[in-house]
This record gives C-alpha cells, sequence and structure tokens, in this order.
C-alpha cells in the first residue's frame, strides 16, 4: 500500500502565495510520476501540473508562467508552487502518483483565493 500525506493550502488574497506538499509512502518500488489535480464546486477535476520520474513537468495552459512543480525523489515527495493566485484557482487540490499502471490520489486540501 502507498500513503500520500498532504501539506500546505488554506486562504490567501488574490495575487498571493501557497506551497502545497505530497509525501508518498509505503510499498513504493519505482514512481512513474507525482502531480497535482484539482476540483472547484461544480467542475470536474482537473490536472493542474505533473511530473515524470525524469523530471519532465506538464502544466494546465491555466498555471503556466505562475505555478512550479517540483519533486525530491530521495523523499519521495512532490511540491506545488503557486504564485500569482486568482479567485478562480480556487479548489481542492489532489496529490496524484502513479507507480507502474496504479494510481495514488491525496486526500485533497483546500486553497481558497479571495478577491
Amino acid at each position: 500500500q502507498v500513503q500520500l500525506v498532504q501539506s500546505g493550502g488554506g486562504l490567501v488574497q488574490s495575487g498571493g502565495s501557497l506551497r502545497l506538499s505530497c509525501a508518498a509512502s509505503g510499498s513504493i518500488f519505482s514512481i512513474t510520476s507525482m502531480g497535482w489535480y484539482r476540483q472547484a464546486p461544480g467542475k470536474q477535476r482537473e490536472l493542474v501540473a505533473s511530473m515524470t520520474s525524469g523530471g519532465s513537468a506538464n502544466y494546465a495552459d491555466a498555471v503556466k508562467g505562475r505555478f512550479t512543480i517540483s519533486r525530491d525523489n530521495a523523499k519521495n515527495t512532490v511540491y506545488l508552487q503557486m504564485n500569482s493566485l486568482k479567485p478562480e484557482d480556487t479548489a481542492v487540490y489532489h496529490c496524484n502518483v502513479r507507480i507502474m499502471t496504479t494510481t495514488y490520489w491525496g486526500r485533497g486540501t483546500q486553497v481558497t483565493v479571495s478577491s
């Protein structure tokens, strides 16, 4: 089994910054990719950013230039630095870890951006 522990998030004013982290532990042999998804009320869950084990990053167009994903492979931890936050970034952010063909999800953390 794999456990994901998320931290970070909270309430911030528009233009502010937040940092999310997600640490994976358990039966981890080889992580394929780590990333972040978000789900706003009444909307589908969407990809925010992901990073492969080789360090290749992928971002949603809505966050390019504002968010940065990074990984600490030694700690099996992924981070999401969110700058220039906008009210439309308000959502529950879920950590996502893929190990071979299995996907694991974090419980989610609320990010609220006030205008």
